[in-house]
């Protein structure tokens, strides 16, 4: 095969490339939000414990693969600190941003977190899903990022609020996703070091 026909080949091999993975999360495009999950919240919401695995699991595998992570905590004065189960896991520096507004873009320390990023795909777990989490959403597809919900990361105090949430969510055009989906996509290949280790967080169904 000449050379110009094999870089030719190796152009439209690129170009499907691109063509297929269009919609996935790129580990070097993503990163995590992780809004709201609170100690005192979390007797009172749909399904508490499957929010705080699933966002263990995330985190997990953010860490895994280098994809920053973001947490928030809504008035934490009152509401206390994020959950002990996430913030003993969070990466060097990654220090929970304290907010009064129910936007995360709301809260200009925040805003500069995640520009400082430079990430273009944002990967929303937390609670709760009508409030906190339906105004960020809506204010970050807004400023044109690609967000992402991870509907078995999110949850409401009433089962009503998550599924109208999600519903408008996705209607406003984010992309539902899940932890597993996640996962793999941000490893992509069976061949990916970190493979096996995403493996195993994903190897257990999350609790209900």
């Amino acid at each position: 095969m000449r050379d110009d026909e094999l870089e030719q080949e190796l152009a439209e091999l690129e170009a499907m490339e691109d063509m297929l993975s269009s919609g996935l999360l790129d580990r070097n495009e993503s990163v995590l939000v992780v809004i709201d999950v609170q100690e005192r919240y979390l007797p009172h919401l749909y399904e508490g414990a499957r929010v705080v695995e699933a966002s263990r699991r995330l985190i997990e595998g953010a860490k895994l693969v280098g994809v920053p992570v973001l947490v928030t905590e809504q008035y934490p004065e009152g509401l206390g600190p994020t959950t002990a189960t996430l913030r003993d896991i969070l990466p060097a520096g990654a220090k929970p941003i304290a907010k009064r507004t129910m936007s995360c873009v709301g809260e200009a320390k925040f805003v500069a977190a995640l520009r400082k990023t430079e990430r273009t795909q944002v990967v929303i777990a937390g609670i709760e899903a009508q409030a906190c989490v339906n105004q960020t959403v809506h204010e970050l597809i807004a400023a044109d990022f690609e967000t992402h919900i991870v509907v078995d990361a999110l949850s409401s105090r009433f089962r009503r609020d998550y599924d109208v949430a999600v519903e408008r969510q996705i209607r406003a055009g984010a992309v539902p996703t899940t932890v597993e989906a996640v996962l793999l996509e941000w490893v992509r290949t069976a061949d990916a070091p970190e493979f096996q280790a995403i493996r195993q967080l994903i190897r257990d169904p999350l609790p209900a």
